[in-house]
């Protein structure tokens, strides 16, 4: 068995819809993972996740409905779908909200603080559902239901997990979730040397990376320090790290599908003259993937 992943929301930042993002989306980052066994995995709850939650009470059709959602950090764009993630208003149904234990406030807080009266009309307490609120511990794996998920620290203001999933059932694979990371270096992180060194380790021989590669070189420069990546750079780690395929994640809100078409071509001729075997596609709403 593997991991199936599907994105409800590929955009960085801020959404970003109309007649220019139709074809990679407009929604801010949320990918749904199932397990081999079925278990529910959601990364990230951006505005991608208000679809997500309507096409699971959908399926469901009144039964209960029981998922892990892993924050990578708790900056806006990857929170701000979770008020309208239709199941957190259904009776019976069970969400497990998972965060860095490293944050400056705890996730709890956070979500609790966007559904109060001053920016929301309803409060968290009006929720029906059953949510737990647990903290993740950077480089201490830990085994769930059917499922492997470990927590690495990556460069991004504020703080921002990266996550590795590996399936039990067999060699299935894993995938690696790297949405906020800024891989070129700089001196605000205050990381060890060994930084990229040990995340080049934790990406190693992942079926599917999900990475950020929000600029162009010429964007980054004036950027530097933001928390992001070119596209080029996530191609750079990915054949370090020896990836089977790469998606590029977490696109500008103006980069238009064209754009983004021409960002690909670049990062598969970059493949090329390396003479490596790395896929590289771009993150697309609706897009389904196996590890």
């Amino acid at each position: 068995m593997s991991l199936r992943l599907t994105f409800w929301g590929t955009r960085g930042s801020i959404p970003s819809p109309g007649p220019h993002t139709v074809r990679y989306g407009g929604n801010t980052p949320c990918v749904e993972v199932r397990t081999g066994d079925g278990h529910l995995l959601i990364l990230d709850a951006g505005t991608g996740i208000r679809a997500l939650g309507r096409s699971l009470v959908e399926q469901t059709e009144g039964a209960s409905i029981e998922a892990d959602l892993f924050l990578t950090h708790a900056h806006w764009d990857h929170i701000q779908g979770i008020p309208f993630f239709a199941p957190l208003f259904g009776r019976g149904n069970r969400l497990r909200i998972w965060g860095s234990a490293a944050l400056e406030r705890s996730v709890d807080q956070v979500v609790r603080d966007q559904m109060s009266p001053v920016v929301f009309p309803v409060s968290f307490e009006a929720l029906a559902a059953t949510i737990e609120f647990r903290s993740i511990v950077e480089g201490t794996p830990m085994l769930r239901s059917g499922y492997e998920v470990a927590a690495f620290g990556l460069h991004h203001p504020g703080g921002a997990l990266g996550y590795r999933f590996t399936d039990h059932a067999g060699d299935a694979g894993s995938l690696v979730y790297i949405p906020d990371n800024e891989l070129a270096p700089h001196p605000g992180y205050g990381s060890s040397p060994m930084w990229r060194d040990r995340l080049t380790s934790f990406v190693r021989g992942a079926s599917v990376l999900i990475h950020d590669a929000m600029y162009t070189p010429e964007e980054y420069a004036p950027c530097a320090g933001w928390g992001h990546s070119t596209h080029q750079e996530a191609v750079t780690l990915a054949l370090a790290a020896d990836v089977r395929t790469l998606v590029l994640f977490h696109h500008d809100p103006q980069r238009t599908d064209d754009a983004l078409d021409r960002c690909v071509a670049e990062c598969r001729e970059l493949v090329r003259r390396a003479g490596a075997s790395l896929e590289v596609i771009a993150a697309a709403e609706g897009l389904s993937l196996h590890t």
